[in-house]
């Protein structure tokens, strides 16, 4: 088929690196491996994140007149015109004014992967942008829910009989260790981390206020338990909140906190390589696809305990989970893994084959292929 594809909350092309960039590059990927020929729909932007009733309607307005200029393309060239809408991630933040509108114009099924419905912005700031979303959501003829946690207000959403699938979260975690492995990785990575006896603890996210920020601020208040342990830290990451991140690090002894800025994925990789431990409290995370890239390098991960987390770390077997905002516990996980290469070592062969098992590009590919194949399917029957 020819897939119309967009992001409404970040498209797959953005500068700024994140997860949601990744995923939405995975799904393109994975739909192109399940054989379908993917075309990037819009580049536009819905989010809003300030609450402001204006500026949602102005966005609101733009999307729908983008969705009116790709009607009348697609009508009037019907060869170039897709045989089914694809958006990935949905919520009031940054609903889908383009899918719902095009789909309908063009009689083709619309369908959504990752999607949420938060009840209590139903009457709050994003009200209209709630509404959008979710009527987008009961109007798809499939959702694809990737976090565990969306499953159940999205089915409520939907009622009985819709297509609700779930998806684990993926990415190519074969061709991204493998990127690391080159000589050149190998070499940019050594020259920003010169070889240490201690073990290596590493961390890849974006410094961002809100929830990134309180991760970073839980990680320092963890590690400051750990300072008669030996371990030092590659702080891999960059964005608005760097000032405070570095300010909250600085009373570290020297030497034991090294940021080295945002890389690009190659030389991430081989970072990740070199390491003995992945932490991250993962404070409010959604996901975390770079606890999925530590694994695929085979490095054990330490992280607080949130559905999409635990839908990606085996705890016990690929690495610890702990209860959520517990720094003692947190701490505690870090250091018994620091005092036990031996386990560090079984848990990292397991994260790698985890990542292989569960998580890959081409069983991504294959569940994506099913869902298409029953919406295509009841769209004909329907006809």
């Amino acid at each position: 088929m020819r897939i119309a594809f967009y992001a409404p909350l970040k498209w797959p092309g953005h500068p700024v690196p994140s997860g949601d960039r990744l995923l939405a590059r995975m799904f393109v990927a994975a739909l192109e491996a399940a054989g379908h020929e993917v075309v990037l729909a819009s580049r536009l932007r819905t989010f809003e994140g300030r609450g402001d009733a204006a500026r949602q309607a102005r966005i609101a307005a733009v999307g729908a007149a983008c969705a009116r200029r790709l009607m009348r393309r697609w009508q009037r060239r019907a060869a170039d015109a897709p045989d089914l809408w694809f958006t990935y991630h949905v919520y009031h933040k940054a609903p889908d004014h383009l899918g719902p509108r095009v789909a309908r114009a063009l009689a083709i099924p619309y369908v959504i992967a990752e999607a949420s419905v938060a009840p209590k912005q139903r009457d709050g700031a994003w009200r209209e942008g709630h509404a959008a979303a979710e009527a987008a959501i009961r109007d798809a003829a499939a959702v694809i829910c990737v976090n565990p946690a969306d499953v159940p207000h999205v089915t409520t959403t939907r009622g009985p009989g819709a297509i609700t699938a779930v998806l684990p979260p993926f990415f190519d975690g074969a061709g991204f260790a493998a990127a690391g492995e080159t000589d050149d990785a190998r070499a940019a990575a050594c020259a920003l981390v010169p070889p240490s006896p201690s073990p290596r603890l590493v961390t890849v996210a974006m410094m961002r206020e809100g929830d990134k920020l309180a991760s970073y601020l839980a990680l320092a208040d963890a590690l400051e338990r750990l300072a008669e342990q030996s371990w030092h830290l590659v702080v891999v990451g960059g964005g608005a909140a760097a000032d405070a991140v570095h300010a909250r690090f600085a009373s570290f002894a020297p030497g034991r906190v090294r940021f080295v800025g945002t890389q690009p994925p190659a030389i991430v990789a081989a970072l990740l390589a070199g390491a003995d431990l992945f932490v991250w409290p993962a404070v409010a995370e959604v996901i975390g696809l770079a606890l999925l890239e530590a694994q695929a390098c085979g490095v054990p991960v330490v992280a607080g305990r949130r559905p999409g987390v635990a839908a990606i770390v085996a705890d016990g077997l690929t690495g610890r989970l702990t209860p959520p905002g517990d720094t003692a516990a947190f701490a505690a996980a870090v250091g018994a893994l620091l005092d036990d290469p031996a386990r560090r070592t079984a848990m990292g062969r397991r994260a790698r084959a985890h990542v292989r098992e569960h998580h890959d590009l081409a069983s991504a590919a294959r569940a994506l292929g099913a869902v298409l194949a029953r919406v295509t399917a009841a769209h004909e029957a329907a006809r």
